[in-house]
């Protein structure tokens, strides 16, 4: 696959993990801002994916570079019809300050997606919380598949290194 196009700083940047779509927000140079779930934080592994509905995120800036890994991404700045995004230096004024700040992480409300959208345009949104929701009151093996999707994420991150 090509190469990417550099984003543009204040935009958001939808990333395709196996399973799930990760999001982040890029603040130039190459760096982005994103809410690193606790199964992405390092070494997690499977046992924390079950934890995972309840438990802390960390904003990171990291380098998107590093973020996507072997996946494929793209800038996907979806709301831009409906809101008008804030000021660059202001979405990335309040990415920054945002780093290294705990916060829980639930897949319903506070997840990735929204964390990213409120950046950009002062308001929390996600399509992605809808679609899981459904998903997983349909398929009462929602944790099992969460379960073996961490073992997997476990077993990539040792490769890796």
């Amino acid at each position: 696959h090509g190469p990417q196009p550099e984003p543009k700083p204040g935009d958001l940047i939808e990333i395709f993990r196996p399973f799930y779509r990760h999001w982040a927000i890029y603040v130039g140079d190459g760096y982005v801002v994103h809410l690193a779930p606790p199964t992405e934080v390092a070494g997690a592994g499977a046992a924390s994916v079950m934890s995972a509905l309840t438990d802390k995120a960390i904003v990171k800036k990291e380098l998107l570079y590093d973020v996507a890994g072997s996946d494929k991404y793209q800038v996907n700045n979806k709301h831009d019809d409906k809101y008008s995004p804030l000021p660059y230096s202001k979405i990335i004024q309040r990415a920054e300050e945002l780093v290294g700040q705990e916060v829980l992480y639930k897949l319903t409300s506070e997840n990735c997606e929204h964390f990213v959208n409120e950046l950009r345009y002062g308001v929390a949104r996600s399509d992605q919380v809808r679609d899981v929701v459904i998903a997983a009151s349909v398929a009462g093996m929602g944790l099992a598949a969460m379960g073996l999707i961490g073992v997997m994420f476990s077993r990539n991150k040792r490769q890796k290194q």
